[in-house]
């Protein structure tokens, strides 16, 4: 006989953007919230009984009304009051899951009055996640789409090498990659101060960016250790952070057939295929909990 087996439901990728008028100063959060729920959840699958559903459209509603009644301090802070109220208002859901991206903006300074004029900040993407069941909190912050490149202090040699080895080996070379990073708190709630969302985000970013252009890199794999060693190391409130790091080559083109000489300044930057490094770097004693594939966080 069939049985019912872990399920969901909710609603994905809700883009809400709230401004806050502070005087003359404006403040903009965008957002892209996509809302997961789970319980009692059974007899809609198996009779079509909708008694126990909140509507998706309700869920929706809920994250418009909310950047209103509780405005948008963090990302991580507008999931935990989501994942709150569903789980604590409604009997039949027992654990919430809110997933954000936040795309951030930079302010455009005019001549006129006030500051009331942005402009989108790269590519760069900020993510946050928050699990809740009635009982412990799980918060996972992050960053996609960190697009970085050290143009020298990079070696890559001694590797392995067999008869279908045609990489020569590299003693200055371009190291650049697309950061996509997760990194896990320890706050589960139980009457622990909660981290200051923007403040550790601000400077998790900060050491990532760091430990990059300050480590003289013989591979990949030993700038993403330095990474996520120097998160663990100066930000006390994460246990854990996983990176997938594609590694973006850069190629020196062969100038010779021109009669000119490329003294490591002119590369091809070949966007397939490429070199996917990734791995997660723990504080002692703490067990691993980021699923391996990110694109499912």
């Amino acid at each position: 006989m069939p049985i019912l087996g872990q399920n969901q439901y909710g609603k994905a990728e809700t883009r809400v953007v709230k401004i806050t008028r502070d005087g003359a100063t404006h403040h903009v959060k965008d957002l892209n919230v996509s809302v997961s729920l789970s319980g009692d959840m059974d007899e809609v699958h198996y009779s079509g009984s909708n008694a126990s559903v909140l509507p998706t459209d309700t869920t929706k509603n809920t994250v418009y009304a909310f950047a209103k009644e509780h405005g948008i301090e963090s990302a991580e802070q507008f999931g935990i009051h989501l994942a709150r109220h569903f789980v604590t208002s409604q009997e039949s859901i027992h654990r919430a899951r809110v997933r954000v991206e936040e795309y951030a903006w930079d302010r455009i300074e005019h001549a006129g009055e006030g500051a009331h004029s942005f402009a989108r900040r790269g590519q760069e993407v900020r993510l946050a996640q928050i699990t809740y069941d009635g009982e412990a909190w799980e918060v996972v912050s992050g960053l996609k789409d960190l697009v970085v490149m050290n143009s020298t202090d990079s070696e890559f040699w001694g590797y392995v090498k067999d008869k279908y080895t045609t990489l020569p080996e590299a003693y200055d070379r371009v190291l650049a990659t697309e950061v996509s990073a997760r990194w896990r708190f320890r706050w589960t709630g139980d009457g622990q101060q909660a981290p200051d969302w923007e403040e550790s985000y601000a400077r998790t970013r900060q050491h990532i960016l760091r430990a990059f252009a300050e480590t003289y890199s013989l591979s990949l794999q030993q700038t993403l250790y330095r990474m996520g060693a120097r998160v663990i190391d100066h930000r006390g409130e994460i246990d854990e952070i996983r990176f997938s790091l594609p590694n973006k080559h850069h190629f020196l083109v062969d100038l010779k057939p021109f009669g000119l000489k490329n003294d490591n300044e002119v590369y091809f930057a070949a966007d397939r295929p490429y070199g996917l490094i990734e791995a997660t770097v723990l504080r002692d004693g703490c067990e691993a909990r980021i699923p391996v594939d990110l694109t499912n966080l």
